[in-house]
């Protein structure tokens, strides 16, 4: 069965968030393209070359990111209707990566235990993307 890979949208910062990810997420830049760089460049105006068309992070225990910023002309909107959510083994693991994502942005449930993992909590990062993260699932 096929996993669900997000791809997620910004408006201009997907470069800054990449990079972000790649550190807060220890995983591994694998793909960063400009609308400059790719194969359909003569399709973009000046203005838009350095956008990102299209980038993938990939995390340790073969989970994928993948985002590129919205075409100017559709109007972004944020992000909405979805939390990416960040299973972890360890508590020790899910603090530091609860703690990495929050940085500049906004903790809307701070870790804590819960009936399904030993420590859950909930963001959204200085990007707008939500994320719940979760440490040492538990039987449900």
């Amino acid at each position: 069965m096929p996993h669900p890979t997000p791809y997620l949208a910004f408006d201009g910062t997907c470069r800054e968030a990449m990079h972000f990810y790649e550190h807060a997420l220890d995983g591994k830049l694998e793909v960063l393209m400009t609308n400059g760089e790719s194969p359909m460049a003569c399709h973009f105006p000046p203005e838009a070359k350095d956008r990102i068309l299209h980038a993938r992070l990939s995390l340790p225990g073969g989970g994928v990111l993948m985002v590129g910023d919205c075409p100017q002309r559709a109007g972004y909107q944020g992000i909405q209707g979805v939390s990416l959510t960040l299973d972890y083994d360890t508590t020790a693991a899910a603090e530091r990566a609860f703690a990495a994502l929050s940085k500049g942005g906004t903790v809307t449930m701070p870790l804590q235990p819960s009936f399904w993992a030993k420590t859950w909590g909930m963001l959204k990062d200085r990007f707008g993307t939500p994320w719940i993260v979760n440490g040492e699932l538990l039987p449900v």
